[in-house]
Order: structure tokens, then C-alpha cells, then sequence
């Protein structure tokens, strides 16, 4: 009778467990969909996030990394990784790293970290690849629009996303 008891105790309890497990997956997987990083949570691809403010962005090394909101970055120096560890959300890239042209319709995009443009003291990164380089097009659009409206419009679509 006993065993019985505790068998239909489990039972019970099953649904909740399975709601309990699935729940924690999906928060997984939507912070690491929230964020333009990969498997190991490694952001820009290893690049230096202080470095693209000196217009030259480089790669960091795994030796002098910090990891901000779980998120792990690389850094070419010293100098660079404690100007981070000062104001990290100085140099975290804009949109969690996904391309700000794609923003402008609410899409997230995988990005060439190397295609950037840093405005309002922001790095906003964008897509250059087999589909064009969005770069490109969001200047070209930034001439005959504000670009600040621009700006205005994908923080909209981010803000919408989260």
C-alpha cells in the first residue's frame, strides 16, 4: 500500500516537474536568442568591444576576457578590458549585437562584426554578406531620412523584442 501511495505521489507531481524543466529551457534558450552570441556565449565574435571606438576593431584574446551578464568578451590589452570593466554598457553593442539595419523592421541578423558604425557613442553593427551590405544602405538611407529617426525606429523594434 505504501509503494502505492508514493507512486501516485510521483505521478502527481510529474506535471509540475515536466512544466518546471520546460520552463528552464525555454528561458535558456530565450536569453541566448535575446543575444547575437555563440555556443559559449562569446560575444562579437571575439573582437574587442573597446576597440571598435578607436575605429580599428580587433581581436581579443580568451586570456584577457570578462564575462558581463553572462556574456563573455575578449580584449586585445589590459587597457581595453578595464575600460570595460568600468562601463560596460558604454561599449556593449547596440541591439544585442544583431544587425541595426534588420532592427529597422524588427528582424534580428546575424552581423560581420567588422561592418559597424558607432553613433551616438553606440557601436551598431550590420550585415555584409551574400544579401548586400546593410551598412551601405542604412548611410544611404540615413542621408535622405534623419538618421536619428532611424535610430528612434530599430530602438523601437528592440525595445518591442524584449
Amino acid at each position: 500500500m505504501k509503494n502505492r501511495h508514493t507512486a501516485d505521489s510521483i505521478l502527481t507531481l510529474l506535471p509540475k516537474l515536466m512544466a518546471i524543466v520546460l520552463t528552464l529551457i525555454m528561458s535558456t534558450t530565450l536569453s541566448a536568442e535575446k543575444l547575437n552570441i555563440d555556443g559559449d556565449k562569446l560575444a562579437l565574435e571575439g573582437y574587442d568591444p573597446v576597440s571598435y571606438f578607436s575605429q580599428m576593431p580587433k581581436k581579443g584574446y580568451a586570456a584577457l576576457q570578462i564575462r558581463h551578464n553572462e556574456v563573455l568578451y575578449y580584449f586585445e590589452n589590459e587597457e581595453n578590458r578595464l575600460a570595460f570593466s568600468k562601463t560596460p554598457e558604454k561599449y556593449i553593442p547596440a541591439y544585442g549585437g544583431w544587425c541595426a539595419w534588420a532592427m529597422l523592421e524588427g528582424d534580428k541578423v546575424a552581423v560581420d562584426p567588422l561592418s559597424f558604425k558607432i553613433i551616438n557613442g553606440k557601436n551598431h553593427l550590420y550585415y555584409n554578406g551574400f544579401w548586400g551590405d546593410t551598412l551601405e544602405k542604412w548611410n544611404k538611407k540615413a542621408t535622405k531620412e534623419d538618421e536619428q529617426d532611424l535610430i528612434k525606429l530599430a530602438d523601437k523594434n528592440w525595445a518591442s523584442l524584449n
